[in-house]
């Protein structure tokens, strides 16, 4: 022992080199960059006082740092990663097909966003560096834009710090799945289709698939389908994990030669580009990044008559408003079909409600289309939506910010549409064509006792909407407002009294599904030409309306809403330049406090910036 009864210098080290031994094991057998402590007691079979023991001190000698994340109490890490902290590094584990990647070269995101999806991001640190959690999904294989297994392989050896033959095996394996089953065009004119082999057809097909499908088989590994199944049938092997390439003939339409006036962004360009060598696709990107212009280019691409469909018909009017501001198409050329007009036009803009109606569809079903646009493509696999779906096109192209749902069925916009085609949020934020919006969650007191004693001997869904309207909130706004004077600003709101509540208060336009039509497109237009500096509006809002320079976003209520909806209300303020500001407000102490977490975390998950704020009863 020393005189002041610790322990010799040289075994000292030798205990923090076995503890620190001990941690590296714990790391590895859980198959992670980062533990809990109780997972480094499960691991190394101690009890949970043990494993805290060991980390303080192994964080004490500098050997392991730790950080308070939202999913997990404490996290521990070895130190020496943050020391490496502006150098790339890329940690592969295999198993769960997951790249973590710290500081990422540009040339590595470039090559990862070809075969995986970008799920997580740090945000940005301290020091400037961000950190990146990327996922090899089976629809990132089979959707990944090689021609060549081999090629394909190459782009993932170039960036992963060793070769994986596990790995590797899963993504042949998934590749040869992708090229398995074929629908093509009889030279009789109905849709055959066909299996790589007999036990395909016979084992997947024939087992999957019913008459309603199929209507006979032509040979071992041939089968007549039926008209009109098509869409199901993909669906359905789809989900068997057979994604079906679509060879069918057909009608093109007539050729529709236009230009646009518009220069593309490079990774517009991509877009296009990918989307034309494969006629189908669905862009995938931010507000503000440009998804309307890329699908006016691809219109152009394709060179023919084109189908638009769009969820209301502010956004129809605006589609066409765009069309001819932007291209040499003219006002004989763009028609509308809704409730209010109804223009069959070379290029026809229409409501997926009315393209889904028996009535309406055949007329669109029975002219030759070349090409379909889904505007908001989300929407798709909703019942009423989904019947558009069966209108065929050469060319299908959807348009989504993202194609997140709440009923986890996003998937079938893939098999419906067309495989997702986009650049990840944060590089776009990065390269500046985007601004990245600072959201602040801001939890609020009860505006008065009484209040919060209503909510409390309150229940369900009454409950929820209490806390929702909290009359705290519209003091709250005005303080925002009168924090940015000069900003443009939309008050999102979810409930129609306390929209009515803030507007008689604050002497605001309410902008809801009861404003008519024409009183909708004068705010609006007011708003975008600056004339006009704030606007309250419900869901109608929420997507489709073009409100590109609002700088100011806040989220009165809303919150019970989807992480789609958190987004679509965050892009409202994504502009190339400037700042961009959302607050969400949320009643302290209440479910709001969770929906307020659940309808950020999408966001936080593509790099946007999330901070949270509790407001004191007197703050002022």
């Amino acid at each position: 022992m020393t005189a002041d009864g610790g322990l010799p210098a040289r075994l000292r080290r030798a205990v923090e080199d076995d503890d620190l031994g001990a941690f590296y094991d714990a790391l590895e057998r859980e198959g992670r960059p980062v533990v809990t402590a109780q997972q480094v007691a499960r691991r190394l079979d101690r009890s949970q006082a043990e494993a805290e023991d060991l980390l303080a001190g192994l964080s004490d000698s500098g050997s392991v740092g730790s950080v308070d994340v939202s999913t997990d109490p404490v996290v521990w890490y070895p130190t020496e990663w943050g020391e490496l902290a502006t150098r790339e590094r890329v940690i592969l584990f295999p198993e769960r097909r997951e790249i973590i990647v710290d500081c990422p070269t540009q040339y590595t995101r470039a090559q990862l966003s070809q075969f995986a999806t970008l799920d997580d991001t740090t945000g940005e640190r301290e020091d400037g560096t961000r950190g990146f959690v990327y996922s090899i999904r089976r629809e990132d294989i089979w959707q990944s834009p090689f021609e060549e297994l081999g090629t394909l392989l190459a782009s993932v050896r170039s960036v992963l710090p060793r070769r994986s033959p596990h790995l590797e095996g899963w993504i042949e394996d998934q590749w040869t799945r992708a090229r398995q089953f074929t629908l093509w065009t009889h030279e009789d004119g109905y849709t055959v289709l066909e299996a790589a082999s007999e036990d395909l057809m016979g084992n997947v097909a024939r087992q999957k698939l019913d008459e309603e499908q199929l209507h006979a088989p032509i040979s071992d590994t041939e089968a007549w389908v039926r008209e009109g199944a098509e869409g199901e049938i993909k669906r359905v092997l789809y989900e068997a994990g057979y994604p079906v390439q679509d060879d069918r003939e057909l009608d093109p339409g007539d050729p529709l030669d236009f230009e646009l006036h518009l220069q593309l962004r490079d990774y517009q360009q991509d877009w296009v580009q990918r989307f034309v060598e494969q006629q189908s696709g669905v862009f995938v990107g931010p507000p503000g990044s440009g998804k309307t212009v890329a699908g006016m280019a691809a219109m152009a691409e394709i060179g023919g008559e084109t189908l638009i469909l769009v969820p209301s018909r502010e956004l129809a009017e605006q589609w066409r408003d765009e069309l001819l501001a932007h291209t040499t198409l003219d006002e004989e050329q763009v028609g509308v079909y809704h409730g209010g007009a109804k223009e069959v036009r070379p290029v026809t803009v229409a409501t997926y409600q009315i393209a889904s109606m028996d009535r309406h569809r055949s007329l669109f079903d029975s002219r030759g289309w070349g090409m379909i646009l889904y505007d908001e493509v989300h929407h798709i696999p909703s019942p009423i939506y989904r019947l558009s779906a069966d209108l065929q096109s050469k060319a299908r192209l959807g348009l989504t910010a993202t194609p997140v749902r709440g009923d986890d069925r996003e998937t079938e916009i893939f098999t419906l549409v067309g495989p997702p085609i986009g650049t990840d949020w944060d590089k776009l934020f990065d390269a500046g064509y985007v601004a990245e919006p600072e959201v602040e969650v801001r939890l609020l007191p009860w505006a008065d006792e009484e209040s919060r004693n209503v909510w409390a001997n309150a229940e369900g869904r009454e409950r929820h909407q209490l806390a929702a309207t909290n009359p705290r909130k519209i003091e709250e706004i005005r303080r925002l407002r009168d924090d940015h004077p000069e900003a443009k600003a939309l008050i999102f709101v979810d409930w129609l009294k306390q929209g009515h509540d803030i507007a008689e208060t604050l002497g605001l336009p309410f902008v809801s599904g009861e404003t008519p039509h024409h009183e909708r497109r004068r705010l609006f237009g007011e708003f975008r030409d600056g004339d006009r500096r704030t606007l309250i509006v419900s869901r109608v809002g929420d997507e489709g309306i073009d409100l590109p320079s609002a700088e100011l976003a806040i989220v009165a209520s809303g919150l019970g809403g989807s992480r789609r909806q958190g987004a679509q209300r965050a892009g409202r303020t994504m502009r190339p330049t400037g700042s961009a500001l959302v607050y969400v407000l949320a009643t302290r102490g209440t479910s709001e406090e969770n929906f307020a977490e659940r309808q950020t975390r999408h966001l936080s998950e593509k790099g946007v910036r999330v901070r949270e704020r509790t407001v004191a009863e007197d703050d002022e």
